[in-house]
């Protein structure tokens, strides 16, 4: 990452930058490939519940899945994916602490 403050990045915002997300791959004979028509099914190399690759400019950010909204394709971000790689852990969310266990003899007296 840069050395940049994120409040620098505001002037960057209207760079274009094309995302893609792609099903998956596969190789065919070319004798296959001539004979397909309407109809034809190809099989590619992900399985149906893996988390498709978000690309920028040719490099994973992200990972996600295939949702619809408002009658169209779209991805759900599951993971950031880091300079390395590999997924960037969650930040971490301000939730409500957990509740203390529960006093017996107070739940026996509003019990009885």
């Amino acid at each position: 990452m840069s050395d940049l403050q994120p409040a620098s990045f505001h002037r960057f915002g209207a760079v274009a930058v094309r995302l893609s997300v792609e099903l998956g791959r596969t190789e065919m004979a070319l004798r296959d490939v001539l004979r397909l028509n309407e109809g034809s099914t190809v099989a590619l190399d992900r399985l149906t519940d893996e988390l498709l690759d978000v690309t920028a400019n040719g490099r994973v950010i992200a990972r996600g899945e295939v949702v619809a909204e408002k009658g169209r394709f779209a991805l759900r971000i599951v993971h950031l994916v880091g300079e390395d790689g590999q997924d960037v852990p969650p930040a971490p969310t301000a939730e409500a602490p957990p509740e203390a266990p529960a006093d017996p003899a107070v739940s026996a007296v509003n019990a009885g």
